[in-house]
């Protein structure tokens, strides 16, 4: 009985330390650039197809894309759907992300 008692705890630890090296290796590729890169241009081309100034949307967009790998949905808002593309700011404070 103390030796299954035993056997069942080692199991048990074991499988929670496997677990969290697992989420450790997956935040470090994350971290590594080695998650999953979206395709930015055809990203772009769907947020900036209503602009007044697509060649300048186009290139803000991209920028962003590129940092944040992330472009939010629809042609205008939803930056709660993406923080970082959300928090880049030009030199004068404004909004750089279309």
């Amino acid at each position: 009985m103390a030796i299954s008692k035993a056997l069942i705890a080692s199991l048990l630890i074991s499988l929670l330390v496997l677990q969290l090296v697992q989420a450790d290796v997956e935040n470090s590729q994350k971290k590594n650039g080695y998650a999953k890169k979206i395709d930015c241009g055809s990203a772009c081309v769907a947020r900036c197809r209503l602009s007044r100034r697509p060649r300048l949307c186009h290139r803000a967009c991209g920028t962003c894309c590129y940092r944040c790998n992330c472009v939010p949905p629809g042609t205008y808002g939803n930056y709660d759907k993406c923080q970082c593309y959300a928090s880049l700011t030009t030199h004068g404070g404004r909004r750089k992300c279309p």
